[in-house]
């Protein structure tokens, strides 16, 4: 099936060709100099204009596709609001593909009677391609973490949904389009997924099915001597840089990916512990301490994080992102997705 583009484009060839052939043949023609040269100006001009009103089209046809990409991106990773019952949210992405704002990797948050339920995947591979596995977990999530009462069950949700779209994606690639079980490499795909849900007490419980266990990051107290009077606060010039607490919230083992082996029907969460006011959790994805720069070193994460003036959600999510690019120096290997909340209940 031949696209708009693609008629535009040959349109466009075919208005070139004619107008060289056509100089050429008055060039070569015998014949006073003048008329000739006229004839070609002539043709010039003609061929010029079809060829600017066939570029119009061309431009016109490529804005509408990147209206249309923007609005299906923005469905698929909607942007998160700042705050869900009392914690601060802040959530992007940068995808490895060029021209695309999202890819393989994909998060949400929700509030439910159970707590904020929050998840953090990504698939196998990066780009484009990996848009459906993440629409299929994505799309379960927001409907099972509203209706699962155990985080349990919000994870065996995405998972048949993720089962059913490999399974359909197999059938539609396999030359003889069977209705049976196809041997494909889409059985190879799977995703590896954090779900967290941070209760109205604080406490925080996890399902990791081999992603990376986020990191929790603690103002740093400043060291007061005993029986002395509290400090007064430091004017904002010359800036002061406090180190952060930062270290990985590990839960310990964590289960096969989704898509590599069947979730356990009695699969149970880890306790975390509390999250406490002021304490941050900062979500990420394998590609952002996997990038490297030019000389092979990965990107220092847990550093640049404990370095961190403050720990607004916002400014953690731009902070690593540009540093991020700096390193690589604006080329990434593979998608990453950032999600930090922090703890502002009273």
């Amino acid at each position: 099936m031949i696209t708009r583009r693609e008629m535009h484009r040959a349109r466009l060839g075919c208005v070139l060709a004619w107008g060289g052939a056509a100089v050429s043949w008055e060039l070569s023609t015998p014949g006073p100099l003048g008329s000739s040269l006229a004839s070609c100006a002539a043709f010039l001009v003609l061929a010029m204009g079809s060829a600017l009103h066939i570029r119009r089209g061309l431009v016109g046809e490529l804005r509408r596709a990147r209206e249309i990409a923007g609005a299906t991106q923005r469905v698929l990773l909607r942007p998160l609001p700042g705050r869900i019952d009392g914690l601060a949210l802040c959530a992007a992405q940068l995808s490895a593909s060029r021209g695309a704002a999202v890819g393989g990797d994909l998060y949400e948050a929700v509030p439910t009677a159970y707590g904020v339920r929050v998840v953090i995947g990504d698939v196998r591979g990066h780009g484009l391609p990996a848009l459906g596995a993440a629409a299929a977990v994505l799309g379960s999530f927001r409907e099972a973490a509203y209706d699962e009462p155990a985080l349990g069950g919000v994870l065996r949700r995405m998972e048949r949904s993720l089962q059913r779209h490999l399974r359909e994606r197999a059938r539609a690639e396999h030359p003889s389009a069977c209705p049976a079980e196809p041997e494909s490499p889409v059985a190879e795909d799977f995703v590896t997924v954090l779900l967290l849900q941070i209760a109205p007490d604080h406490t925080v419980q996890a399902l990791n099915c081999g992603h990376p266990w986020p990191y929790l990051l603690r103002p740093a107290a400043v060291p007061q001597p005993c029986g002395a009077a509290p400090r007064p606060a430091l004017p904002p010039f010359p800036p002061v840089r406090l180190h952060t607490d930062v270290r990985v919230l590990d839960g310990g083992e964590t289960w096969p990916p989704l898509g590599v082996a069947p979730v356990p029907a009695t699969v149970r969460p880890q306790d975390l512990g509390p999250l406490r006011p002021g304490e941050a959790l900062l979500l990420h994805t394998d590609g952002a301490e996997d990038a490297r720069d030019g000389q092979g070193r990965f990107f220092p994460l847990a550093r640049f994080l404990a370095e961190r003036r403050t720990l607004t959600p916002a400014r953690l999510v731009a902070g690593v992102h540009a540093a991020l690019l700096r390193h690589t120096g604006g080329r990434l290997a593979d998608d990453v997705a950032l999600l930090a909340l922090r703890n502002d209940r009273p």
